[in-house]
């Protein structure tokens, strides 16, 4: 990716994690939500931000439908505060890399303890 499309990605980041804590009143708007990655397509039309919700899957899919419902209000906010002659389609993503490091985390730790067992 060029540098003026990452340039963007960080940006859009920054601020949508502002709009999401500090303007958004949607009460399925988990206050456990933070933005994780934003990945811009090269043309800057188009931009997937990836959000990670702490809680359980009905809170992550209602966390998710709320920020659907209020990409209309995110992009407006968006456009008020980074100056560019398209402002980019948003759509949201549920990031799971988090729960799948953990999940691996916890297979390392279950591995290392039957080793140790076997050793004694």
């Amino acid at each position: 990716m060029g540098f003026r499309v990452n340039r963007l990605a960080e940006e859009i980041k920054r601020e949508v994690t502002d709009i999401v804590r500090n303007h958004l009143k949607d009460p399925r708007i988990s206050h456990l939500t933070s933005v994780t990655d934003v990945e811009v397509s090269k043309d800057m039309r188009y931009a997937k931000i990836f959000v990670s919700v702490y809680g359980s899957d009905e809170e992550q899919a209602k966390t998710l439908e709320g920020l659907q419902r209020a990409n209309g209000f995110i992009r407006s906010e968006l456009g008020k505060r980074i100056r560019l002659r398209y402002l980019p389609e948003i759509t949201f993503n549920l990031d799971t890399s988090i729960e799948q490091g953990i999940r691996i985390s916890q297979i390392i730790d279950k591995v290392c303890d039957e080793n140790r067992k076997e050793e004694l």
